[in-house]
């Protein structure tokens, strides 16, 4: 049976290894694109237009094959009321992004998008998180330990110290850890 390529436009490790829980082959495009957010846009707008931006890069690059693509690219965000914490520049940021989310519940909005020809599938996934307080002396720690300067809001949920530190989760785990797999594996349904 004819099977399209699936592609995933990312570098990340985390949607990478997400996934390939699916267990269908499929292969990475890394794109660089943009990933500013438009003030005028809601956040759920901005997510999945920066994920519409990676999936249209990768599909230009992945033309070049005769084989049908099916192009997966995704883009993640925390926010806490109206304010978005992207990726920290550095560990001064991210102690400050991990000390203001304390005490109260938090947002992670990942928008994908599946792009395959003509046909495509846009979505924003939701997820609600609350952290345990952590002290100053443990953020510290957790952000020497994980650098984890490359992730949306300075955490990962699914990094050893910082599991220690959620005190509850409304909705997808996956989508928190970067691509809302459940979500995903529906959509491509209709692609496959």
């Amino acid at each position: 049976m004819y099977q399209p390529r699936l592609i995933l436009a990312s570098q990340s490790p985390r949607r990478k290894d997400i996934l390939s829980l699916m267990q269908l082959p499929f292969e990475t495009l890394p794109v660089d694109t943009e990933e500013t957010l438009n003030p005028a846009l809601s956040i759920e707008e901005n997510v999945t237009s920066i994920a519409l931006r990676k999936a249209e890069a990768a599909s230009r690059l992945a033309e070049t094959s005769e084989q049908r693509a099916i192009i997966l690219a995704a883009d993640t965000v925390v926010a806490k009321g109206n304010r978005i914490y992207g990726k920290p520049a550095g560990f001064d940021e991210a102690f400050e992004m991990l000390k203001t989310l304390q005490n109260r519940s938090h947002r992670v909005y990942t928008g994908f998008v599946l792009l395959s020809g003509a046909k495509s599938h846009t979505e924003c996934v939701t997820t609600t998180v609350e952290f345990e307080p952590m002290s100053d002396k443990e953020i510290t720690r957790y952000l020497i330990s994980e650098k984890p300067y490359d992730k949306a809001g300075s955490y990962g949920i699914q990094d050893p110290l910082m599991a220690c530190h959620i005190k509850r989760i409304e909705g997808c785990y996956y989508n928190v850890v970067g691509l809302p797999l459940s979500r995903v594996c529906k959509a491509l349904k209709a692609f496959l």
